[in-house]
């Protein structure tokens, strides 16, 4: 039996059809709403509002779960790499071992990009931002790469995914190496996804470089902890983005600029930048004062999240990661871990953290980690990009599969001024 709810406005008694997920809230459907009822429904921000059907990714924030289509988190990070979770969340299973082969062979023979996009990097200024250097590098794509323009086209579609999540890296990569003035490193076929990146983005001409397995596999984590958040704000650009029927490179371009922004992306940035501007473990008091005090504007960064309402599950996981990296590196006493260390302890303890929820948070933990690898701020929010763009296809190559899809339109309350004649300059 179909559930449904009825809605009372003035006399008039409207059905609403009410579907119910796999896991989650029930979903009351109001597409009807406009054309029955002559209104809309009022949702700044969207978070009552589901835009679209997916199968991807799940979120319980009461919980503190998060599953990739079906998987928990902690199980992936565990257990698996990120190559086998791009492949998951883009064909909806784990691969077996000759899928899993082909994939990564797939994606490795992918990560060279056209040798002439290495122009573009040259007209930027030396001294840009790594993450505009990316949104312009990924938007040309579609002029090198014409034969998987065609959304419509699903071996197109397969072929845009595999070339961006192979050439996101040397993107980043090359982006980072040009801010800093050293000649770009070109991908290296036997090395893994992870340690691939930590290659070209750390090896220089002059001397040899090795990837170090730990690093490789924190960096790992890291990507894989970040592949994909459900309906976020970057991935909702990008599924707005692709429901015009944009070009998948355009789409992606899209959804790192959303991503760029200090509240998404560079969460983790503004965390590692908040806790050099604490300094030191003494001064820590005077910044939890600050931070309890609703009339000053300091907020503790790292801490809580807008989903999870009780902890983020990838919080743990890059927790032990940052334990690994920090140990290895032989930084345990660094002033700004000791001062990380210490806000952990009391946001675990003090009761004004435990009552609003104020746990560690998958930022709080990624940005050391970043740091210690010996990354600048600028490139944490690029790895966040490298990290979410298969998320990003996935969704967008899920949208353009959706029968029901339509272009993206929001609706508005409008409190502008009511209909008025225009009046000639000379009697203004």
């Amino acid at each position: 039996m179909t559930k449904s709810a009825k809605l009372t406005i003035g006399e008039k008694v409207i059905d609403l059809p009410i579907h119910s997920p796999t896991l989650g809230p029930d979903v009351l459907d109001i597409r009807k709403l406009y054309a029955e009822a002559d209104v809309f429904t009022y949702d700044p921000g969207f978070t009552s509002t589901a835009a679209c059907e997916s199968t991807i990714t799940y979120i319980d924030g009461d919980k503190g779960e998060l599953l990739y289509r079906g998987y928990p988190i902690e199980q992936l990070a565990e257990r698996s790499h990120y190559l086998e979770v791009c492949y998951l969340l883009l064909y909806g299973e784990l691969p077996n071992a000759a899928q899993a082969a082909d994939f990564e062979y797939r994606i490795t023979r992918h990560t060279m990009l056209h040798e002439q996009i290495h122009y573009f990097f040259r007209g930027f200024r030396r001294d840009s931002h790594p993450m505009a250097t990316m949104v312009g590098v990924v938007g040309a794509m579609s002029a090198f790469y014409h034969d998987s323009l065609d959304i419509n086209d699903p071996w197109q579609r397969e072929v845009a995914a595999i070339r961006m999540i192979a050439k996101l890296p040397t993107i980043a990569a090359m982006a980072y190496k040009y801010s800093i003035g050293q000649p770009f490193n070109y991908p290296q076929n036997h090395l893994d996804y992870a340690g691939n990146f930590l290659h070209m983005c750390f090896a220089v001409p002059a001397e040899s470089y090795t990837v170090n397995p730990v690093l490789a596999k924190a960096m790992d984590r890291i990507m894989m902890l970040h592949a994909d958040h459900e309906q976020n704000a970057s991935t909702s650009t990008v599924r707005l983005a692709g429901s015009s029927g944009a070009n998948p490179f355009a789409c992606i371009a899209a959804g790192i600029a959303c991503l760029w922004g200090p509240a998404h992306g560079g969460a983790n940035q503004a965390c590692l930048e908040m806790l050099r501007e604490i300094g030191t473990v003494d001064r820590i008091p005077e910044y939890i004062r600050r931070a309890k005090d609703k009339d000053d504007p300091f907020r503790l960064m790292g801490f809580g999240h807008r989903v999870y309402k009780n902890f983020d599950p990838r919080a743990k996981v890059m927790k032990e990661s940052a334990d690994d990296v920090l140990g290895l590196l032989g930084i345990e006493n660094n002033p700004t871990l000791q001062v990380a260390k210490e806000l952990e302890r009391i946001a675990l303890e003090d009761e004004y953290f435990v009552s609003k929820k104020l746990y560690p948070n998958v930022d709080f933990y990624s940005g050391i980690i970043l740091d210690a690898m010996g990354f600048p701020t600028s490139m944490f929010t690029p790895i966040f990009a490298i990290s979410r763009t298969v998320g990003w296809i996935s969704q967008w190559k899920e949208m353009i599969g959706d029968p029901t899809q339509k272009i993206g339109r929001p609706r508005q309350l409008y409190k502008g001024e009511k209909t008025r004649d225009y009046v000639d300059l000379r009697h203004r």
